[in-house]
């Protein structure tokens, strides 16, 4: 009888797929479901965060008439964008906490915070506790936009990362649309009932259960069990997403030896930005960071419906036409998510900021040249869909993406702790003021503004951001350290 050693050789010599690997056919295949299963349910949390920051932008004009919350422009801002203030919050301390907890556990904590401060929204009797409700909430919100990439990162293997991660992007545009679809059926079956703006709110619970039911079905993450020196539970993880033992003890291996790296590496400080190069890095990584936001993509998720009413739609069909900003902001994450490994990433960025800023400029001549005409509103929906196309095809996946390369290891905690506060915390600026320059400057001077902002955001792209595709980690510090910036990728 031959062994299986020259059985295999055999197979080999004649073409054919050895026995192991045949019966290798059904693990993989349970393999794939296993790792659909943990990223559908943890990017729940994804979708949480889009929901929850796309539902005020149908209910915003319910909740601020005389007869509920009876909200000013600045309440309305307010109301509107306390949830990114706690969210920059939020991020910054939920990787130490799942850290010390656990990244499933801390998910766990965070379905409940956001079902018992979704409630608390939905039954707000004034403006002050709908603002510190939001507030509250955000910190969920931060710490999902944090946890979730990380807890899929934890799960994926390198060839399928950028896709597996990305679905979290994915599920926040994905839940930013079902949002507004909510708000549309809500506003026009209840067309007389004020009051509507509770159930838009309070329907942000059902995905919460979901995710905490969920995650009674999926593992903690076999990287954070080692951290713990849980290798055997680690093991056991990994047996149902990975092929066959070799794998394991190979990925059981890397993941320690990195571990003990990371333990040897001196973490940067502050006191390091007297380091020209750390300092620089890190301006790099605070300016991509405000740079996404100042573009000016989140008047579109927040304040869709109103500028659709401001421009010339019945508040109705403005519900009804703001799901066309959804469809196109899905539409353009699915573009991005298939070329961004096919693609510079200046070349995305540079590009995607061009389309934002024609849009804009095309909203401010709109609003002046067909100012009382009926085609106004349908001009100003298109010219939204178009920026929310360009921006989530490009702009908003690349800036992640780039935080995420730019980093080197001694300095990836403070310089992603940094950039992630100030991209929330700037997008709690775009979202407080935004109500109040339009009621100054009116909707064509408001969007003036953000074109120069995006002139400006451009302009910083070109000179300061590197090319980071095709390139380690070390041959972008080394760039740095060296001053020798490229803004070409390798090959």
């Amino acid at each position: 009888m031959n062994s299986s050693k020259e059985v295999n050789s055999m197979a080999e010599s004649n073409n054919e797929v050895p026995r192991e690997d045949i019966l290798q056919d059904l693990p993989e295949k349970k393999m794939h479901h296993n790792l659909q299963k943990i990223a559908l349910i943890s990017s729940m949390g994804g979708l949480l965060f889009g929901i929850d920051t796309g539902v005020i932008n149908g209910a915003l004009i319910y909740m601020s008439s005389p007869s509920e919350l009876n909200l000013t422009s600045n309440d309305q801002g307010l109301v509107t964008s306390a949830i990114t203030l706690g969210a920059a919050f939020g991020a910054v301390f939920a990787g130490k906490i799942s850290d010390g907890i656990g990244r499933k556990r801390l998910l766990h904590y965070l379905s409940v915070w956001f079902m018992i401060f979704t409630i608390l929204c939905s039954i707000a009797p004034n403006a002050v506790v709908m603002i510190i409700s939001r507030a509250l909430l955000g910190l969920a919100v931060g710490g999902v936009s944090v946890i979730v990439p990380t807890y899929l990162s934890e799960f994926s293997t390198p060839e399928i990362r950028g896709r597996f991660v990305a679905q979290n992007e994915l599920m926040i545009v994905v839940g930013q649309l079902l949002a507004f679809v909510v708000n549309a059926i809500l506003g026009n079956v209840f067309t007389s009932v004020n009051s509507i703006w509770r159930y838009m709110l309070g329907f942000c619970v059902i995905p919460a259960i979901f995710l905490f039911v969920g995650l009674y079905f999926v593992p903690e993450s076999p990287r954070w069990l080692l951290m713990k020196n849980q290798d055997e539970n680690a093991e056991k993880v990994l047996e149902t997403v990975r092929p066959n033992k070799k794998v394991i003890a190979t990925e059981i291996k890397e993941v320690k030896d990195n571990l003990n790296q990371e333990k040897e590496v001196k973490q940067a400080t502050f006191k390091d930005l007297a380091i020209p190069w750390v300092r620089r890095i890190v301006f790099i990584g605070i300016g991509l960071a405000i740079m996404q936001q100042i573009i000016g993509v989140n008047i579109m998720m927040y304040y869709g419906t109103t500028i659709l009413t401001e421009s010339g739609f019945a508040h109705n069909a403005a519900l009804i036409a703001n799901i066309f900003n959804g469809v196109m902001s899905v539409l353009g994450t699915s573009i991005g998510m298939l070329i961004m490994n096919k693609v510079n990433r200046r070349t995305m960025l540079l590009g995607g900021i061009t389309g934002t800023t024609l849009s804009l400029i095309l909203i401010v001549v709109f609003s002046i040249v067909f100012k009382s005409s009926p085609l106004l509103p349908f001009l100003i929906l298109f010219s939204t869909m178009l920026f929310l196309v360009c921006f989530q095809g490009t702009c908003s996946p690349i800036v992640w993406i780039m935080l995420s390369e730019i980093f080197p290891q001694s300095i990836r905690g403070m310089g992603m702790g940094v950039s992630t506060f100030f991209l929330w915390f700037s997008n709690f600026l775009v979202g407080t003021f935004f109500p109040n320059l339009v009621a100054h400057l009116g909707i064509s001077w408001t969007f003036f503004v953000f074109v120069i902002f995006n002139i400006i955001s451009f302009a910083f792209s070109y000179f300061f951001v590197p090319e980071t595709r095709n390139k380690s980690l070390e041959q972008i510090q080394a760039e740095f350290q060296s001053g020798k910036i490229s803004k070409t990728t390798v090959d």
